[in-house]
């Protein structure tokens, strides 16, 4: 039996194309109106084809800075039901390293209500898993 690759669809395409041309600083300015007053989002790369993610915060209150990478996640979607897998994760701090060691490599499902379903059949495909 001969498999056919599934091509992405246009709207994919395009979302990939959107994230790759948005500039870090906007991603980082809109996210420090967000969390105003509680953090400070000072670092911020994604990089999509290669489902990496690297994030670094600043606590109010705080001297240092939380750092965290994300390797290999991914939105699986099987029998109707869609669940987020981050296959490799890690910070530069014990406690939260041993948080996202419990986190890691385990399906996680994702509620999906009628009116997301769309929504989630959309991320699946976006953050499909790398053939």
């Amino acid at each position: 039996m001969i498999h056919k690759k599934k091509k992405m669809s246009l709207k994919v395409n395009l979302v990939k194309i959107a994230i790759k041309l948005t500039p870090t600083k906007l991603i980082l300015w809109v996210a420090n109106i967000i969390l105003k007053d509680i953090a400070e989002l000072t670092g911020f790369s994604f990089n999509l084809d290669e489902r990496t993610a690297y994030i670094q915060i600043q606590l109010v209150g705080e001297s240092e800075t939380i750092d965290v990478w994300l390797d290999n996640f991914e939105i699986i979607n099987e029998q109707q039901s869609y669940y987020l897998m981050i296959h490799q994760a890690k910070s530069n701090r014990i406690w939260l390293n041993n948080l996202l060691s419990r986190l890691i490599k385990k399906q996680w499902k994702i509620p999906a209500p009628p009116q997301m379903t769309a929504h989630l059949e959309f991320a699946s495909e976006l953050l499909k898993a790398k053939e």
